[in-house]
């Protein structure tokens, strides 16, 4: 089993920066992708940015240029720099990661979510 804890976020006001970051802990398994989402009220939640286990990204269009996904896996953490706030980025953003592990005799992928961290920017 795999436990996720984000810490970051907070108030911000637009045109400012936050960082955030997710750790995860548990034992026996290994870490493939990590990522996080973002969820507006009333919005679908939606990818804000990933990173493989080697390391490449990919960007949502609106956070381009903007936002900085990293990973550190010696200390199985992600982390997303925010730069350039815009008050469309307000949001509960949730850390995603990708595990695969033994489940019985079978090796099985898992997708885990931390339990969420407000971001609020304001104008």
């Amino acid at each position: 089993q795999v436990q996720l804890v984000e810490s970051g976020g907070g108030l911000v006001q637009s045109g400012g920066s936050l960082s955030l970051s997710c750790a995860a802990s548990g034992s026996g398994f290994s870490i493939n992708a990590m990522g996080w989402y973002r969820q507006a009220p009333g919005k679908q939640r939606e990818l804000v940015a990933r990173i493989t286990s080697g390391s490449r990204t990919n960007y949502a269009d609106s956070v381009k240029g903007r936002f900085t996904i990293s990973r550190d896996n010696a200390k199985k953490t992600v982390y997303l720099r925010m730069n350039s706030l815009k008050p469309e980025d307000t949001a509960v953003y949730y850390c995603n990661v990708e595990g695969t592990g033994w489940s019985g005799l079978s090796v099985v992928t898992t997708n885990y979510w931390g339990q969420g961290t407000q971001v609020t920017v304001s104008s």
